[in-house]
């Protein structure tokens, strides 16, 4: 089967399980879509997951404006993608402008007709970004779809506080120094439990997304977005790493989104996470403002990786096509993504803004002053696009992610973990 024939079908089974979804939509902006042509909107809603940075911004653009923008969060993208299937399957309920994260792109790009192309909407903004990150915002008929917000380049926050009192070093340049490897890591992981009886890292999943995409190339699926879940390097490469944590005791077992999880940043429950730039605002909000200044941001072992990245898109269902398009682009520019990385941390991919010096100078207060514009940025040049397939994150969300939390547990065993795992990839990556 060609390539071509075989993706064909794979869109038209994406559409057809798009539509095939019911149920009753979230209450949405509006209902009607055909606004009068020149009619100016009152209100424009923005859905987003995690962390965009975007708080303050809205409000600048209410100033600037007149419109009203209701920023529409949710915590989890597991929670987040349901929400936006069922809202395109009834065709209403979906914001004026929506998130979409770089695992369910290729899910929702396979239906075009759901999206409004913004390329006769917006001024072209074509050279304006990493190239790659500009690219993968296309439908396969060339239609741009979406805009790029930010990308998730590697680092380690940890606490400092917790790695004085168990005799470890607590500068990020002595920090990075301690773990060029993941065999390094593992060995600083059990002297931390050794002096302290608790667990360096959080989980075994947020170690496996790390070196998931720093081997990066075909992961859960190849070129023709076959499953190959059972044979890809970078899938073996981030489980072995995360068995090997495990078989070290190094972890809290704190399931990463788990409210454990979400705790833990403030407990104490463990000393350090595999942080993307993205990880900065949710590691602020998890651990509060009495834990300022305790953690800090020291370098990944094993060298960059891409863990993460948006887009802003607007469905077709939403009233104002021309405004939602606008606002995605005020969104998205240089200095909207310079002031969102300042705030929550998303890395910029919009060029200018990587060469601004409030970006490249910034110093996160937070984060006892780690000058985060300068680890995250040096990486950029460094990230290469990944091939996710279609249903990336579905896999590793609920195949990979919980045979690994089953091993981690001690309720499978490391064969039978594998085997779950295999098998469930199937289930979750089949349309």
């Amino acid at each position: 089967m060609s390539v071509t024939t075989r993706r064909g079908r794979v869109a038209a089974a994406a559409l057809a399980a798009i539509t095939a979804v019911g149920g009753v939509a979230a209450c949405g902006n509006n209902d009607d879509n055909n606004a009068a042509e020149g009619e100016k909107p009152t209100k424009l809603v923005v859905d987003t997951f995690g962390e965009f940075g975007y708080d303050e911004l809205v409000k600048e653009y209410e100033k600037q404006t007149g419109i009203k923008v209701e920023l529409r969060k949710t915590a989890q993208l597991d929670e987040y993608r349901p929400k936006l299937v069922r809202a395109l399957a009834t065709g209403k309920g979906a914001a004026d402008v929506v998130a979409l994260e770089e695992g369910i792109l290729n899910e929702f790009k396979a239906n075009p007709a759901n999206w409004v192309d913004l390329a006769p909407l917006i001024d072209d903004h074509s050279k304006d970004y990493l190239p790659w990150k500009w690219e993968l915002g296309k439908a396969a008929d060339g239609r741009l779809i979406g805009l790029p917000t930010d990308v998730g380049s590697l680092a380690v926050c940890y606490r400092r506080d917790l790695f004085e009192a168990a005799g470890l070093p607590t500068e990020r340049d002595q920090v990075t120094a301690l773990w060029p490897t993941w065999d390094d890591f593992i060995r600083i992981g059990k002297e931390y439990r050794q002096k302290t009886g608790k667990g360096l890292v959080d989980s075994v999943t947020t170690a496996a997304s790390a070196v998931m995409v720093q081997v990066g190339g075909d992961l859960f699926y190849d070129k023709e977005d076959k499953i190959i879940a059972d044979s890809s390097p970078a899938v073996k490469k981030a489980w072995d790493t995360a068995i090997a944590m495990a078989d070290a005791n190094i972890t809290a077992e704190a399931a990463t989104w788990s409210p454990e999880w979400s705790a833990g940043f403030k407990q104490g429950t463990f000393a350090a996470t595999f942080c993307p730039s993205w990880m900065l605002g949710i590691v602020q909000d998890n651990s509060g403002p009495e834990n300022k200044g305790k953690w800090d941001v020291a370098g990944v072992p094993g060298g960059a990786g891409n863990w993460g990245g948006s887009w802003l898109a607007v469905p077709q269902q939403s009233k104002y096509h021309k405004e939602a398009a606008k606002l995605a682009e005020f969104l998205t520019n240089a200095e909207s993504q310079v002031a969102a990385f300042k705030l929550k941390g998303p890395l910029p991919t919009n060029l200018k803004a990587l060469q601004d010096p409030e970006f490249t100078g910034y110093t996160n207060e937070y984060f006892n002053n780690a000058p985060t514009g300068k680890i995250f940025g040096e990486s950029v040049s460094k990230i290469q696009p990944l091939h996710y397939g279609p249903k990336h994150q579905a896999i590793k969300e609920k195949a990979f992610e919980p045979a690994l939390r089953s091993y981690e547990s001690g309720q499978a065993s490391k064969d039978a973990a594998w085997s779950q795992f295999v098998k469930d990839a199937q289930t979750q990556g089949a349309f």
